[in-house]
């Protein structure tokens, strides 16, 4: 079991016997915070997330997106959130706090986005709705909590609001052994005969052959969309310049077979982009790039490795998913799947939520899709 599924249950079971609700404050963070920003986000209460990252902020940033950092403050505790956000005619503002707020219970939800609402109103920034997506998992409690904080139910955006989580806090041969037979067969099969992993340098020669496999996979199971090449280009640039980004290679007949891009936030690993080629020889190559990624996290401090991205538990065996395949794959490591609580809007405006809901959002992502050709989150 991950250690932060079972940090998040043990909140659950002890939340009667806590202090009473802590009350937040919220400010934009100074300019040595900024600097600092990735110390303060993997300080955070949950651990901070690479989607709150400078080097996602980086990306994000002029893509369509204006990129704030918001910190919130209560006694004992503070949380630095990225937000991200769009201003349209007529609605005003929309702030998304990706995978935000960091806060250490779902209970403090309700006073994070009040403190949040209310600074946004000082500083008349004409904001409509808070678009949030906490890591927190999706418990009966969490949910009345979530109940209790008067949020809207939003479609889903991003793909590891349902994922498998391992912990890799043990050793290697103790996470080793906590994988599933299979898992580990393939991963000594493939040692057996021959298959080698290769880390690879950041570049265009390295990016042009992750994407293809991308591509490939995309062409052949139709899984996930795929962004343009520049934009992954420049999303692996920044991660690897800041030394958070990681290329494993498996090659077949000379040339890439399986590819995989994994990111050391923190204590956090997240196996971000991957791809193959279709019909292969080697048996077990996809396990086996997945354990010397699972390796070289290890040595780099993480004690979390996030597959990012499967069906919902209540799903996983479920083929009608478009991701089936990932999802059982991703479940020969770890057999638990974490559902997270997933999307949800904090309303400032009814009205102007109103418009967005009824058709004001599906509208405007179509023009901005049409405009930039990317995706709109």
């Amino acid at each position: 079991m991950s250690a932060r599924i079972q940090t998040h249950r043990n909140r659950a079971q002890t939340r009667l016997d806590t202090a009473p609700l802590r009350e937040f404050t919220a400010r934009f963070a100074t300019a040595e915070e900024i600097e600092n920003w990735d110390k303060h986000v993997t300080a955070n209460p949950n651990g901070g997330n690479m989607l709150q990252s400078a080097a996602y902020a980086s990306v994000k940033n002029g893509s369509g997106w204006k990129v704030r950092f918001l910190v919130l403050e209560a006694p004992g505790n503070s949380s630095y959130n990225l937000v991200l956000e769009k201003s349209f005619p007529v609605l005003g503002r929309l702030w998304y706090l990706i995978k935000g707020p960091d806060v250490a219970a779902a209970a403090d939800l309700k006073a994070a986005l009040e403190a949040c609402a209310a600074f946004a109103r000082s500083r008349k920034l004409n904001v409509f709705t808070i678009k949030v997506e906490p890591d927190i998992i999706g418990t009966a409690e969490a949910q009345r909590d979530i109940q209790a904080a008067g949020l809207v139910k939003a479609p889903n955006i991003q793909s590891n609001d349902s994922t498998a989580l391992l912990d890799i806090s043990g050793s290697s041969e103790d996470v080793f052994k906590a994988i599933s037979s299979r898992a580990r067969n393939a991963i000594r099969r493939a040692e057996r005969e021959g298959c080698q992993v290769v880390r690879q340098e950041q570049g265009p020669e390295t990016y042009h052959a992750l994407y293809d496999l991308m591509a490939d996979t995309v062409n052949a199971k139709g899984s996930m969309p795929l962004r343009s090449y520049d934009y992954y280009a420049k999303f692996w640039d920044e991660f690897c310049n800041r030394g958070q980004g990681n290329f494993f290679f498996v090659y077949e007949d000379g040339r890439p077979s399986v590819g995989a891009f994994v990111i050391n936030y923190g204590a956090k690993a997240t196996y971000k982009d991957g791809g193959s080629t279709q019909n292969r020889k080697q048996y077990g190559d996809s396990h086996l790039v997945q354990w010397e990624a699972i390796r070289r996290m290890q040595e780099l401090g993480c004690t979390e490795y996030d597959f990012c991205g499967t069906p919902p538990a209540a799903r996983i065996k479920d083929k009608t998913h478009n991701l089936y395949g990932m999802g059982m794959f991703k479940t020969s490591f770890t057999k638990t799947v974490t559902d997270f609580v997933g999307c949800y809007d904090y309303v400032l405006s009814p009205l102007r939520h109103k418009l967005w809901t009824s058709g004001g959002e599906k509208v405007l992502r179509r023009i901005e899709t049409a405009r930039t050709g990317q995706q709109f989150y």
